[in-house]
């Protein structure tokens, strides 16, 4: 059975499952709205442009956020991983930090910014870089020496080793924190915009708390899973195609 294939089963058992429950009266429908609905009330919200505009709003935000945490995480991984004493006072500083969630960064994003967007980029920063940080450290270091004595054989130095041999090496690591990285600030990106509304930028999280405002459990859900099938798309579209470029580049997938 192909792969895609699988997916489709395993989704058509979930959504079986689901209405049978409804199905048993066990829940109001008021509190489990049945797959039905929530798929009427998601083609609604997309015809009438409301989770689109919500959608390019969280997306706009996501994308700026985003690049700036893989570029910081990027650099402040290297330095780490090339010089011993900056990785020995903030390595497992920063691991610690990892450990706490980002929405903990709320009260003081506020505090700095007020609720404006720089507050919810701030903590989506920080949801991602720590990951990515992590990541290329440990990539970084896990290249075979011999490969840089190859290229240093060859007249690699300084920038042009780094940039052409060290972190194409480690880029199979770096892929991995990114990825991880992306799936903590998108959650930190909707924790942001579920707990605070900014004016004229309303995104996926306002509107999911605007169902939950309107006891719209249907409009809630409706949301939930286009959160959910937006994270799926950047993992197969994105994420997926990185991933089998590098596993067909290293002999270990057919083209």
């Amino acid at each position: 059975m192909p792969a895609w294939a699988k997916k489709v089963l395993f989704l058509a058992i979930v959504l079986g499952l689901w209405q049978a429950w409804c199905w048993t009266g066990l829940v109001s429908t008021d509190a489990l709205p049945t797959p039905g609905r929530v798929a009427r009330a998601l083609a609604e919200g997309v015809a009438d442009r409301g989770y689109l505009e919500a959608f390019l709003v969280s997306a706009r935000r996501m994308a700026v956020g985003y690049a700036l945490s893989v570029l910081l995480g990027v650099l402040l991984g290297t330095l780490l991983a090339w010089w011993r004493t900056l990785d020995d006072m903030l390595g497992s500083f920063l691991v610690a930090l990892q450990s706490l969630p980002s929405v903990c960064w709320f009260p003081l994003a506020l505090l700095w910014f007020g609720p404006s967007e720089g507050a919810i980029l701030f903590v989506l920063v920080l949801g991602a870089v720590l990951s990515i940080t992590i990541a290329t450290t440990a990539g970084i270091r896990q290249v075979p020496p011999l490969l840089i004595s190859a290229a240093q054989t060859m007249g690699a130095r300084g920038l042009p080793l780094h940039v052409h041999v060290t972190l194409p090496a480690a880029f199979p690591s770096i892929l991995g924190g990114m990825k991880l990285g992306w799936a903590f600030a998108w959650r930190a990106l909707m924790a942001g915009e579920l707990l605070y509304t900014i004016a004229g930028a309303s995104g996926l999280g306002t509107a999911l708390q605007a169902g939950h405002r309107a006891q719209d459990m249907a409009r809630v859900l409706s949301v939930m899973v286009l959160i959910v099938l937006l994270g799926m798309a950047v993992d197969f579209a994105f994420f997926g195609v990185l991933e089998r470029r590098i596993r067909e580049r290293r002999g270990l997938q057919k083209g």
